[in-house]
C-alpha cells in the first residue's frame, strides 16, 4: 500500500488530471488512454482488487458505480461507454488497486485482447 501509485495520486504526491474528487473516491484521466476517453474511477480507501473487496465495502462499490455511470453519461453522452475492472495478474490488473476503467469517444471492438 505505500508504493500504491494510486494511493500516492489519493494523497497529492503524484499529480493527475482529475475530474471528479469527493470524500470516497477520485476520477482521473489515464496516463495512457486506449480510447478517446479513458477514465479511471478509484476508491480514496486502499482495496487492492475486486477480489478483495469486503462485505464491509458493499456500498462503496455501489457508489463508485453509480459515479462511473454518471462520468460515462457526461463524457461519451447516449452513444454508450465500456466499463472494466481487471482482477489480478491473469486479469490484466496492473495497479493493484480496485479500479473502474471508463472507455469510450469511439465505437469499441469485442474481444479487446
Amino acid at each position: 500500500m505505500n508504493n500504491c501509485i494510486f494511493c500516492k495520486i489519493v494523497k497529492g504526491e503524484i499529480p493527475s488530471n482529475t475530474i471528479f474528487e469527493d470524500d470516497e473516491m477520485l476520477a482521473f484521466h489515464d496516463i495512457n488512454p486506449a480510447a478517446p476517453v479513458h477514465v479511471l474511477v478509484i476508491p480514496k480507501k486502499h482495496i487492492q482488487s475486486l477480489l478483495h473487496l469486503e462485505a464491509d465495502d458493499t456500498a462503496l462499490a455501489g457508489r463508485l458505480m453509480y459515479k462511473a455511470r454518471e462520468l460515462a453519461k457526461d463524457l461519451c453522452g447516449d452513444k454508450g461507454a465500456r466499463f472494466v475492472i481487471n482482477a489480478g495478474r491473469h486479469g490484466g490488473q496492473t495497479v493493484d488497486h480496485l479500479h473502474v476503467h471508463i472507455l469510450g469517444g469511439r465505437f469499441l471492438t469485442w474481444p479487446p485482447g
